[in-house]
């Protein structure tokens, strides 16, 4: 019999010092040892620590030798009840989130969306499965259970506390199959979202109120790189999980009205964009601290403290990134079972569309900050530079090509690179030999400016006669630029990039997009030690190495690190632009 399994995987990382998974032993004897180093409000006494059961090293050692484990619902019982399932003859087909592409003939490739089943799940980061005639290894994180399974749910009944069978949550004979499958999709929205708010909870009060109690390990600028605004979110996802309980029907979920919810705390949902922008950040700050064994056994403490799950501070604090990708898959879950006559139907389509929107968002900042390190890079390469840095004032940029500039008094004509950027046009000249090194002459703060389509013939200002011209006008101080394309196509393009540069700097003042001091003079710092370095690199990207280490022609003894999902860019037509401008200054001299 084919049983349908909803579980809710959060991807598991190793401790480097545990190579099982937690099995929710009991841990009084644990409890027993740590109570003397903790003090009333809750912050750690280094004293107690070293007096009454030596050095925190010795503390950990001692704990790692009594065996324990703490553990509760999530902490691996999902693992083994998947399990269970296939050794019972069930099959359990499991959804792809991300593409998994491998040229390993051992490994499994698909595509986001694809339904796999899952044929072995012994070990906790790669899994077994079976896509048509193709079977291998996949990363475990890389997808997730179905919520509903080919079969209904009359035969695998569930069971609740006290080992009684929960009637409420049994498919009745007078729902329709849709129905079943709908309380399915509720039935998980509300579960994890409970389970994400434990997650933040002991994020906050086992590990940054801890933190915060330790100046000597720890800054507030430090904190604030690790953490993020993840109290924030913290209150945020209270206040949502309150209002995701008033419109749960418990005695018919299939019932409920959850749509609303989504559409009331869309905007809130935004302080995600900080958070995972900073991920990297907080990622790289943890592995350069890790190294140090006082901080290793410094989390340790404090996650056993809180009697949280075998996952470490780095597993914890993916979980965000993880919950704001996951809303729009849920919701078209959700959307899949809603017949269209359902109370429903219309909030659950439009919170979709919202949370698209969030997510897309979110990507889109994502991608800005990511460009800023080019963005540095050609700045370096630019001879002659004066005056501020672009990215003091710009974090994009929107269109380049060669002009013709024309300047008063003798009207004289003067072929330039120009390249736009939210907020300024910046003016380069290239070099008489080497075609493709370019100098600095000067910019245009395009704030203070209005665009002139010119038609045309003679110009009045300029007592010439143009064709594809355009004039770039300054309200202040009358000042004219007056610039001519070759085509008129050409100059279509800049009109329209002119467009997108004011569209740009009304959407980024409405969404409060900024980039911070620290980020800005960090992708300056890394440019000027490639330009030094003597010959052009790449962008450097150590978080994204940081994250995917995962080499593995074969299931490996020991188990690889814990993989952490980047948001999925979203798709944009193919382009040359930067290709364009590397070709018209490479990053050397």
């Amino acid at each position: 019999i084919t049983s349908p399994v909803a579980f809710d995987i959060l991807p598991l990382k190793l401790h480097p010092f545990s190579q099982s998974t937690p099995t929710g032993l009991d841990c009084m004897g644990w409890k027993r040892r740590i109570s003397v180093p903790v003090i009333a409000d809750g912050a750690l006494d280094k004293t107690a620590l070293t007096d009454d059961v030596g050095s925190e090293e010795d503390l950990y050692e001692d704990f790692r030798s009594s065996n324990h484990r703490y553990g509760h619902p999530g902490g691996g019982g999902e693992q083994l009840a998947i399990n269970e399932l296939i050794s019972d003859g069930s099959v359990v087909y499991a959804e792809a989130l991300w593409d998994h592409v491998t040229m390993d003939d051992q490994e499994l490739g698909f595509k986001a969306g694809d339904v796999i089943e899952v044929m072995d799940a012994t070990n906790k980061e790669w899994w077994w499965g079976r896509i048509l005639d193709s079977e291998g290894w996949f990363p475990a994180s890389f997808v997730r259970l179905r919520v509903n399974q080919d079969e209904p749910m009359e035969d695998y009944p569930l069971k609740v506390e006290g080992g009684k069978e929960d009637d409420s949550r049994r498919f009745g004979m007078g729902q329709t199959t849709k129905d079943q499958m709908r309380t399915n999709v509720i039935n998980e929205i509300i579960s994890t979202e409970r389970d994400y708010i434990k997650h933040l909870k002991d994020i906050c009060e086992g590990y940054i109120k801890q933190c915060r109690k330790r100046a000597d390990m720890f800054t507030e600028e430090q904190l604030k790189t690790i953490f993020g605004n993840i109290e924030d979110i913290y209150r945020c996802q209270k206040k949502f999980v309150k209002a995701l309980e008033k419109k749960f029907n418990k005695d018919h979920p299939h019932l409920s009205e959850v749509g609303s919810c989504f559409l009331e705390y869309q905007t809130e949902f935004q302080i995600y964009s900080e958070y995972c922008n900073n991920h990297p950040n907080a990622c790289m700050e943890l592995s350069r601290l890790t190294k140090v064994n006082k901080y290793v056994y410094f989390f340790e403490a404090c996650r056993l403290l809180q009697k949280m799950i075998d996952i470490s501070l780095d597993g914890f604090l993916l979980t965000p990134v993880q919950k704001i990708c996951k809303y729009p898959l849920q919701l078209a879950e959700l959307l899949k079972y809603t017949n269209p006559q359902h109370r429903d139907f219309k909030d659950v389509e439009a919170a979709l569309n919202a949370m698209k929107n969030v997510a897309q968002l979110i990507n889109e900042r994502k991608r800005r900050l990511e460009n800023i390190d080019k963005i540095a890079q050609w700045q370096s390469s630019i001879e002659d530079w004066e005056g501020e840095d672009v990215l003091v004032r710009s974090s994009e940029l929107i269109y380049s090509g060669e002009l013709a500039k024309i300047s008063h008094p003798q009207a004289k004509s003067q072929q330039r690179m120009f390249f736009l950027f939210d907020h300024q046009l910046v003016c380069c000249k290239k070099d008489l030999l080497r075609r493709d090194i370019l100098y600095y002459k000067s910019r245009i703060n395009m704030d203070d400016m209005e665009i002139l389509d010119v038609e045309d013939g003679k110009d009045k200002d300029f007592n010439i006669s143009v064709k594809n011209a355009f004039k770039l006008h300054c309200r202040d101080t009358e000042e004219v630029h007056l610039f001519c394309a070759k085509k008129p196509e050409q100059k279509q393009r800049w009109l329209k990039a002119f467009e997108n540069e004011r569209r740009q700097v009304q959407l980024d003042q409405e969404t409060g997009f900024s980039i911070t001091e620290v980020q800005k003079k960090q992708a300056m710092l890394n440019a000027s030690k490639q330009h030094h370095a003597g010959k052009p690199k790449a962008v450097t990207r150590p978080y994204y190495d940081f994250l995917m280490r995962q080499k593995h022609p074969t299931l490996p003894t020991t188990l690889p690190q814990q993989q952490v999902f980047m948001l999925a860019e979203p798709k944009r037509k193919p382009s040359n632009f930067w290709q364009n401008i590397s070709r018209l200054t490479p990053f050397r001299k």
